[in-house]
């Protein structure tokens, strides 16, 4: 899609979703703030965009973040690709209590940014050579995030944007941002209505997650790489597998086996680490076992394009990050 009709495609969906601020009704929560004048809601957010940090972020999958020694160069730049250009909102509509992330998503740690601050922060990732620009929890900002993008689109933006999202949408919403994000990139954290009301206070989760999850579907089946083996439009369904919890993570990947379809690009991962307020069955990390028969249920469904975490669950140290620090990651 070329930039004009995206510029137009943004202006659509901010015709239909600004005046939602107003009521706030935008994710499945719904919990009618005045965005303008109130921060009451579960995200905690305003008008503007919070966030904590904006960095070349190299712990996505390989056909997201890429290698920083990658030879590829967009025409007219001599340096390489490098990582995927990620920016971390603060607050989040979920609000798990397990959170790897819960400095920013409870705590809200980070600063709001005007609409083209927020532009300028993408606009400096795609010059220091990111393959992508990866909004990460980006659903209860979704309108700054748009007036955003539409100002750094009319300035020439031209990589791959990426829609990192929990899951908890409204697929209404979703549809919204069609010919607006490229890359959907969502969790589908349960089935279980006990086990999301438990850890999320979520008992309608999948419901919501489903519908968005076929509407991304409809929207972007396949994940396209381009000639260097990178991602440049599609669906890449994530799922964190929690301990003690294989049985419904069987039941997340059945249900998009017979839903969607075993060709889905599906990643599998290992990396839970107990923090912040898990509860007491969660106070350990994923065991081998239990990631391996997870990971054996997807090959029985014939999943093609299966991406899996090598190596002992939980040790994987640079994926834990550290929001008070300036690099929060510590990358290998």
């Amino acid at each position: 899609m070329d930039a004009a009709k995206k510029i137009r495609r943004i202006e659509r969906a901010l015709e239909a979703l600004e005046p939602q601020e107003a009521d706030c009704a935008l994710c499945p929560r719904a919990c009618h703030v005045d965005r303008h004048r109130e921060k009451r809601g579960v995200c905690r957010s305003g008008d503007r965009a919070g966030v904590s940090q904006a960095l070349l972020h190299f712990g996505e999958e390989p056909v997201l973040s890429g290698v920083s020694d990658c030879a590829a160069v967009r025409p007219g730049q001599n340096r390489p690709k490098q990582g995927s250009g990620t920016i971390f909102f603060t607050g989040c509509n979920l609000k798990c209590l397990f959170c790897q992330n819960y400095q920013i998503s409870w705590l809200g740690q980070g600063h709001e940014l005007s609409d083209e601050e927020l532009a300028g922060a993408m606009l400096s990732l795609e010059k220091q050579g990111a393959w992508n620009i990866n909004l990460v929890s980006p659903t209860h900002v979704i309108v700054p995030v748009l007036r955003a993008l539409k100002i750094a689109c009319v300035a020439g933006l031209d990589i791959p944007i990426v829609w990192n999202s929990n899951g908890y949408e409204k697929a209404e919403i979703i549809e919204r941002l069609r010919g607006v994000v490229d890359i959907y990139l969502p969790d589908l954290k349960y089935i279980s209505p006990a086990v999301s009301k438990r850890y999320s206070d979520a008992p309608d989760y999948f419901d919501h997650a489903g519908p968005a999850l076929q509407e991304m579907y409809i929207q972007k089946p396949d994940l396209v790489l381009d000639d260097s083996g990178m991602a440049v439009q599609g669906l890449l369904v994530r799922h964190l597998i929690l301990p003690g919890h294989g049985d419904d993570s069987a039941a997340v990947l059945e249900w998009v086996a017979r839903a969607l379809t075993p060709a889905v690009s599906m990643s599998l991962m290992s990396q839970y680490r107990p923090c912040f307020r898990a509860p007491d069955e969660l106070r350990r990390t994923l065991s081998v076992e239990e990631y391996r028969m997870v990971a054996n249920r997807a090959r029985e469904l014939r999943f093609e394009n299966l991406f899996l975490q090598p190596g002992i669950p939980g040790t994987e140290d640079h994926l834990l990050p550290d929001f008070g620090r300036d690099d929060p990651f510590r990358w290998k």
